[in-house]
């Protein structure tokens, strides 16, 4: 710290004259009315709201991660420093940039104020049932959703941000013409959910890199010619654990046994009822069904961090999604974002 930056306490140890200027590094994590002194305020024991044990533990934490399991940028922070977290994994703000849309590319109505009004007026309605027409308009969607995912993938290993894989989505979407659906839905800041390890669904990519023995979730939504597209699969960073290998092992086949029962007439309930035995045998939990989230151990439960997107298990352990889209035919199931 600078010596010219005064202490605000007239009985400040070192001498020095009352000042109003902020502790930095406290303003940056977004605490705010913590004054210091050239020789540190914690030193000083003038801290302003917080005790010095407090204020020397927000220093200690902005000058490194948590443990290495959260590493950004140089320059990267956590920005709920306050907040209880469930596990391990930290947000590593600040954020970058909204990403840009071309003009020339639809876009869903939510774009510009972050409101679906379509999807609010479907509430308590009958599923539509598509024409040929907006059948293979569904098609388009999702296979240039796939593609988008497959991509995505190929670029996941240890070291890349998530922020990153944001960033390849994105372009990759409007390469092909699409809007990334999730890119101001209900104000979503960014182009693609990635969630990590114990985060459950709605990760917000960020500055964190990815360590070996990590899994991610990607979650692509692609928005083309009036039509959303949406899949996502988990993947390993690396080498990951026997535990880890099993939770998405499992979580792949909950999702793939309760396709086999989708056709006219079935029952939403049934599904569940597919997936839930599978989950437990494995020694997991459902969170939801349908497109299957599964958490290792026992606890279903699930908390949101203060970003208002990001859930993740109650007890930290690790948790794993798979995704696809599907349109139900005449005699069966046709699963329109399926990998080659």
């Amino acid at each position: 710290m600078s010596t010219t930056i005064l202490c605000q306490s007239t009985a400040c140890p070192n001498g020095n004259p009352p000042s109003r200027l902020e502790c930095p590094t406290c303003s940056k994590l977004g605490i705010r009315g913590s004054f210091f002194c050239g020789q540190e305020c914690f030193k000083a024991e003038w801290v302003g709201p917080l005790s010095v044990k407090t204020h020397k533990i927000v220093h200690d934490l902005a000058k490194k991660p948590l443990s290495t399991v959260n590493v950004g940028g140089k320059d990267s922070y956590n920005p709920f420093p306050n907040y209880s977290y469930t596990g391990s994994i930290r947000p590593m703000y600040p954020l970058s940039a909204r990403r840009k849309v071309p003009d020339h590319i639809p876009h869903p109505e939510y774009a510009a104020d972050g409101y679906p009004k379509a999807e609010a007026r479907a509430t308590g309605q009958a599923p539509r049932i598509l024409n040929k027409e907006e059948q293979e308009k569904m098609r388009t969607a999702c296979r240039l959703t796939r593609e988008v995912l497959d991509i995505a993938a190929s670029h996941v290993r240890p070291g890349i941000t998530t922020d990153e894989l944001d960033e390849i989505v994105h372009n990759a979407t409007i390469e092909r013409n699409g809007y990334p659906s999730p890119l101001n839905y209900r104000n979503f800041p960014k182009s693609v959910c990635t969630s990590v390890n114990e985060v459950i669904c709605h990760g917000i990519p960020d500055q964190r890199k990815l360590q070996e023995g990590d899994i991610v979730n990607i979650d692509v939504s692609l928005y083309y010619d009036g039509y959303h597209g949406d899949v996502n699969a988990t993947y390993a960073v690396g080498q990951i654990d026997e535990e880890s290998q099993k939770l998405i092992r499992t979580t792949r086949e909950c999702l793939d046994e309760s396709i086999k029962l989708c056709k006219p007439g079935a029952l939403f309930r049934d599904i569940g009822k597919t997936i839930e035995p599978i989950a437990r045998a494995n020694g997991c939990s459902t969170v939801f069904t349908i497109e299957p989230m599964i958490n290792l151990g026992h606890n279903w439960g699930e908390v949101h961090w203060p970003d208002n997107w990001t859930a993740t298990t109650v007890d930290s352990k690790r948790s794993a999604q798979f995704e696809e889209t599907l349109l139900i035919t005449e005699d069966g199931v046709e699963v329109l974002t399926a990998g080659k």
